[in-house]
């Protein structure tokens, strides 16, 4: 949904420089829906997200993306406050529907190729490596309105088609590909409770599962399409991002264990088991039965390692006990037998908690998700390609409380510190990613949630002000600022 420019600052820290004590080059991260805008410029077509938040009751505060923060009209101030923050490279995704209006494939909008290609030139002016992500969850309106969107297969072929002109047109500068930002959301959150675009929700008891079968058959076509076509001459690398609290067993009991075991295999084994062992959890198999489609031998063969590494969103922590979690809100939930919580045993918070209900600070959550993976995936690399928290939006604090962001401060410390021991431990992580660069419109949220460590002032002119993170990142990457928390 890339009128919103899906926003998503990332500073990303590479290996050799988070030894060495943490001081290193950045990346920040800009995903279009949130803050791109211009929802109706330079030929884009409509996505579902410019649909649904336009539908009364769909976003919190009753705002909607059309013009986000602007940065498409922005983007050469944004580039130069990545600058001169010091960040090394920035995320960002391409609007689908700024390259096809209709989504189908058949008609180039050459404005929006040029949009893209003057950003991308931008960063690389300044020094900045572009990390560019294909669909963060705005799909063009026409192909869901007219051919069901993802629960048709046949949107596997226009993705590749869209890949494939994004690799052509940019790919010569552009070497570092994200096929899909968190599929799980879509899934669940689009089709299955419908908090999100498309906002279905109580229309299948498979369609969750078909749209996640959908993605991943369009991540791996993507990604031969790279390959075969591209690799070789661009010498790029493609990847996928899942997203994933921490599930840590609420208890040494078997059932807790087992009931936290399969709380990562419904966020990251539904995703990366079919691309490294071929096929979906087993105990995912088990509780949905033929709800969760099959794979044919041709569809394990095209996603069998399609990745050249794994990228991992991730913010907060659960204790899981094996119980009756969220029995109301569908049968996705209600498989997975769990129950989530958020307190200590003594009844003290799992973690401080930050302005979102469902985030609080738990550090020590990343260095178990990342050894996790490296365990259970033979060690890929991997990337960090979202951590952050959020504070509340509050109009009437001054602007001075507003960019003295203390518990920012030290929940990216403290983050680092964990990844720093993920990598001693033996974790391949090449990079990290903090969210947000600038506040943003946050999803369903809209405007009233901030992770930036840039304020955007709505009221005034969306004027960017640097917060007391940004400061502390920039004396970090000057090796200025020495200290970070250990857990």
């Amino acid at each position: 949904m890339n009128a919103f420019s899906t926003q998503h600052s990332l500073i990303c820290f590479f290996l050799n420089k988070i030894l060495s004590t943490l001081k290193g080059g950045g990346l920040t991260m800009i995903s279009n829906n949130m803050v791109e805008g211009a929802c109706k410029d330079g030929g884009r077509g409509p996505s579902i997200w410019d649909a649904f938040s336009h539908s009364k009751g769909n976003i919190i505060d009753g705002s909607n993306g059309d013009v986000a923060v602007d940065q498409y009209h922005r983007y050469k101030e944004d580039v130069e406050l990545i600058a001169k923050l010091g960040f090394e490279a920035h995320r960002f995704s391409i609007s689908w529907s700024r390259i096809f209006p209709d989504g189908l494939g058949t008609k180039i909008n050459e404005e929006g190729i040029t949009y893209y290609n003057n950003f991308i030139n931008a960063l690389l002016e300044k020094g900045i490596q572009p990390y560019v992500t294909l669909y963060h969850w705005d799909l063009p309106l026409y192909l869901h309105e007219n051919m069901g969107g993802w629960l048709n297969k046949q949107i596997v072929e226009y993705f590749s088609v869209y890949a494939d002109t994004c690799f052509a047109s940019f790919g010569d500068r552009v070497k570092d590909w994200i096929t899909f930002n968190e599929p799980y959301q879509t899934a669940i959150n689009g089709y299955g409770v419908g908090r999100f675009a498309p906002g279905r929700h109580e229309c299948s008891s498979t369609e969750p599962f078909l749209v996640a079968h959908h993605q991943l058959l369009a991540h791996a076509a993507a990604v031969s399409i790279y390959r075969s076509k591209y690799k070789d001459k661009q010498g790029g690398q493609v990847g996928l991002v899942v997203d994933c609290e921490w599930a840590e067993a609420n208890s040494d009991t078997i059932e807790d264990k087992a009931a936290a075991a399969r709380r990562l295999d419904f966020q990251l084994g539904w995703y990366l088991d079919p691309i490294y062992h071929e096929e979906y959890p087993k105990v995912m198999r088990e509780r949905l039965g033929d709800r969760l489609p099959i794979f044919s031998e041709k569809d394990k063969e095209l996603l069998k390692n399609s990745v050249d590494f794994i990228g991992l969103n991730h913010y907060t922590s659960r204790f899981i006990s094996h119980g009756r979690y969220n029995h109301d809100k569908g049968d996705f939930y209600k498989a997975q037998g769990i129950e989530k919580i958020v307190e200590w045993e003594g009844g003290e918070a799992i973690g401080e908690k930050a302005a979102s209900e469902w985030l609080y600070v738990v550090p020590w959550g990343m260095h178990k998700v990342l050894n996790y993976i490296a365990q259970r995936y033979n060690n890929p690399p991997i990337y960090v390609t979202e951590n952050g928290m959020d504070d509340e939006d509050n109009d009437t604090s001054p602007l001075h409380e507003m960019l003295d962001d203390k518990l920012r401060v030290s929940y990216f410390k403290r983050y680092l510190s964990a990844v720093a021991k993920a990598i001693r431990d033996g974790a391949d992580v090449r990079g990290y990613f903090a969210w947000s660069l600038l506040d943003n419109f946050e999803w369903a949220q809209g405007y009233t949630k901030r992770f930036g460590l840039v304020y955007v002032d709505y009221k005034n002119g969306l004027s960017r002000h640097p917060k007391s993170s940004a400061y502390w990142f920039l004396r970090f990457f000057k090796g200025v600022e020495g200290k970070y928390g250990e857990e």
